[in-house]
This record gives structure tokens, sequence and C-alpha cells, in this order.
């Protein structure tokens, strides 16, 4: 006989009788899970609101791929917004400068337009780069 314990092998079918309840104890658990699985999947409310997220997340106009496009291009433009209300003062400062200085006026005229007075020379000296 190949089993070691009995001459008559009374362990050997124990172990394997016990071994089939095992087995079946473990088919039932996971057969009642699976039951109590099914039960919630076919819920009508479960699939319901299951169908409503998936068409919300990836169907619908206002998508997360979309909503994530209108933030990055929201985030460039109030960069853009807060570049230009920087260049805004500062040319409105300027403004101001030239109407209330007549000293700066003249210094913009002389170095941007290269105006001069009657009985002036201006010599314009242009440096080279490198080298």
């Amino acid at each position: 006989m190949p089993w070691d314990c009995c001459e008559n092998g009374s362990f050997a079918i124990e172990a394997s009788v016990s071994a089939i309840i095992w087995k079946y104890k473990c088919f039932c658990a996971i057969f009642v899970d699976m039951e109590r699985l099914l039960s919630v999947i076919r819920n009508k409310y479960i699939i319901a609101g299951a169908a409503f997220t998936i068409w919300m997340l990836f169907f619908d106009r206002n998508d997360v791929a979309t909503q994530y496009g209108y933030y990055s291009q929201l985030k460039e433009l109030k960069a853009e917004k807060k570049f230009y209300t920087v260049e805004i003062e500062k040319i409105t400062k300027s403004l101001h400068d030239l109407d209330s200085d007549p000293q700066a006026l003249q210094r913009v005229a002389r170095e941007k337009y290269k105006m001069k007075k009657e009985n002036e020379d201006v010599f314009v000296i242009i440096e080279e780069e490198g080298e």
C-alpha cells in the first residue's frame, strides 16, 4: 500500500476527505462572495451611477481631458495678463514722466529718436559685440 500511517489506509482517507471538505468550503465561500458581487453589480442604481460616471469622465463635452486643457489655458492666460498689466504700468509711468518732466522728454527724444538742437552735432557710436 502506498500509505505509510496505517495498514488499512484510514489516515490517508481521512486526510483526503478533509482536503475535499476544505476545498468545498473554500468553493462555497468564493461562490457566496461571487453571489454578493453579482448582486451588487446587478443593482440598477450602481449600474446607472457607473454609467453616468464613465459618461461624464470620458464622453461628455466637458470631460476630464477637456477640463485639464481649459485649466492649462487659464494658467497661461493669467500669466499673460500679469505680464501685460506690469507692462501697462511701466508705460503709464513713462507717459506720466514725459508729460510732467521736460528733461525726460528731451532725453527720450535724444536717445530714442536721435533728435538734436540746431547748433549741435550728434555722433552715434555703435559698439561691436564679441571679438
